[in-house]
């Protein structure tokens, strides 16, 4: 009878150990991996990032990055997608996918 008593003491208390970690779980703010916080920010802005910040951007190497600095000098400010093509080694594919993480 001892022993039903201790286990029901310790099922009881362990239930409310969980319930006290699940609520201050539910209380603590989300840890949030720097990915998505990037993600959450505002888009690169193509048009003022520097080459170290282009080259953050998937598909985006030194070269591709040099080559977009000069055809913004060249030519003023990138104003869309297509434009982006116009960027020597710059296609259709990788201006699509650079275009998810930068705004023009």
């Amino acid at each position: 009878m001892k022993i039903a008593l201790v286990a029901a003491v310790v099922a009881s208390l362990a239930c409310a150990v969980n319930l006290t970690v699940a609520q201050e779980l539910a209380k603590a703010p989300l840890s949030v991996p720097a990915a998505a916080k990037v993600a959450d920010k505002a888009k690169l802005n193509i048009n003022q990032a520097s080459i170290e910040q282009l080259v953050a951007v998937p598909g985006i190497g030194e070269k591709k990055a040099q080559a977009i600095k000069d055809y913004i000098s060249a030519n003023g400010p990138i104003k869309d997608q297509k434009q982006l093509t116009e960027v020597k080694g710059i296609g259709d594919k990788l201006a699509a996918k650079v275009a998810e993480h930068v705004s023009f």
